[in-house]
């Protein structure tokens, strides 16, 4: 089964890659090994330097990996600029913040006896990656275990292939290092018996729950340490007394960004009754105007999904919500004719025997709650399997807070939509993973915690 690109906007093969032999990748495995031995000789200083080249060299390839981007899976290119700058701060974060993070922590024990506790790598780490950010999550991986000394093997969507070889390509050309970085094109079943080998010491999955379970299934059959960042549902609230321009404003690109196929798109909207009326209108005169288009050309305002198999997938979920009760407040959906279009649908009045009240849409679909008071938000909000992020508008940023802290998830943001900030730590509970990426607590992830203890 080779890796197959299609352009989503044309619908037509741009490339294929074939997989490797398995003599490829062991000798790939075999390169990782050495640079991680090599690295116990080399200082963190020494790799944070590298990590800042890496990050020039990314911004200096913006246009280049935002066409890419485009071609393999559909992203328009504005975004894609911007995942690619998200990419460079990730690299300069854990060049400069990261050396200070990983100084040994003094610890005291038996009545003030002395301990030191020291970050040291553990060995290669496998990552596998979606489609939906084909950059930006596997630097979110790949720059805080490069600078503990970790090596970093990749195993990408197959529909971004081109993406993934351009990013290996760029790694290269900043000379991070033989092995510490290899773009594999691997099968399900290669995948596995990489997992298995002794000297993968670590996996970091992001996508679907089904894959969570498998790849979180083999890593604790090989007892190795994993991190899942999978699916999410989340909840964008509006309480009674929020800016409801800012909120209708926001509600809608948290909605449409990357076409809606995003994790930690604002998938059901919470609003409460005082509002609804003014708040649905809004969001409907958005939804119903914008404007589809190529990826590259600049004003297109949502672009195609990324597969055809996007398409049939989410228009299904829409037809069977509508024949278990909803309703349709915009009448979107699958567009016929060339490319894998998938005009905006919001669907309200969904009650929990609904499928669709517990699935996730990934794709331009929103679903509309309305609820009486805050009380009644907390408990829709958490009657989920999923808890990834979310987000709380009012103007009494307090009873925001309040509201915040009694939702069950990874993130919540106050008056401004979830996104991805180096400098904050993301990931999610329930069905939504487990494990941290960005910030310190990703940078410790894949580090062995050794204490020394002095008597």
């Amino acid at each position: 089964m080779a890796y197959k690109v299609i352009n989503p906007y044309s619908g037509k093969v741009v490339k294929e890659y074939e997989l490797m032999s398995n003599g490829e990748i062991a000798e790939r495995l075999d390169q990782a090994q050495n640079f991680y031995k090599a690295q116990k000789k080399v200082s963190v200083s020494e790799r944070a330097k590298k990590l800042l080249e890496f990050a020039a060299i990314l911004e200096k390839n913006q246009d280049k990996l935002a066409t890419e981007a485009a071609i393999n899976m559909g992203k328009r290119v504005a975004e894609g600029k911007g995942e690619i700058l998200l990419c460079a701060n990730l690299a300069r974060y854990y060049a400069e913040q990261g050396p200070d993070l990983l100084e040994p922590k003094p610890y005291a024990y038996a009545a003030g006896k002395k301990a030191l506790l020291e970050h040291h790598p553990i060995g290669i780490v496998v990552s596998i990656e979606p489609w939906n950010f084909p950059y930006s999550q596997v630097i979110r991986v790949l720059a805080p275990n490069y600078l503990l000394g970790n090596p970093v093997v990749l195993k990408h969507a197959g529909i971004v292939a081109g993406c993934a070889k351009l990013l290996e390509d760029l790694a290269i050309e900043a000379d991070l290092g033989a092995g510490a970085f290899a773009n594999l094109f691997v099968s399900h079943d290669q995948i596995a018996e990489i997992i298995a080998d002794e000297r993968v010491q670590g996996v970091a999955l992001t996508g679907s729950e089904d894959a969570g379970r498998i790849i979180a299934g083999q890593a604790g059959k090989s007892l190795i340490k994993s991190t899942m960042e999978l699916g999410g549902s989340d909840v964008f609230v509006i309480l009674d007394d929020a800016d409801l321009e800012l909120a209708i404003n926001d509600a809608v690109g948290a909605r449409l960004r990357n076409a809606g196929q995003v994790c930690t798109s604002a998938k059901r909207y919470i609003v409460e009754k005082a509002v609804a009326a003014k708040f649905i209108a809004g969001i409907k005169q958005k939804f119903i105007n914008i404007k589809l288009g190529d990826p590259l050309a600049e004003d297109t305002e949502l672009a195609p999904l990324s597969s055809k198999d996007a398409v049939e997938g989410l228009q299904k979920q829409v037809e069977d919500a509508v024949a278990n009760g909803a309703d349709v407040l915009v009448r979107g959906g699958s567009v016929q004719g060339n490319g894998y279009f998938f005009k905006p649908v919001v669907l309200t009045n969904i009650k929990p025997e609904n499928p669709a009240y517990y699935q996730e849409f990934f794709g331009p679909v929103a679903q509309v709650y309305v609820v009486s008071n805050d009380e009644d938000v907390i408990e829709l909000a958490n009657d989920s399997f999923f808890g990834l992020a979310g987000a709380v508008y009012s103007q009494n940023v307090e009873r925001a807070h309040v509201v915040a802290s009694e939702i069950e998830t990874g993130q919540v943001f106050i008056n401004r939509p979830s996104g991805a900030y180096p400098e904050l730590p993301f990931g999610g509970v329930k069905h939504s993973g487990y494990g941290r990426e960005m910030s310190d607590l990703g940078l410790y992830e894949f580090a062995n915690e050794k204490i020394i203890v002095f008597n």
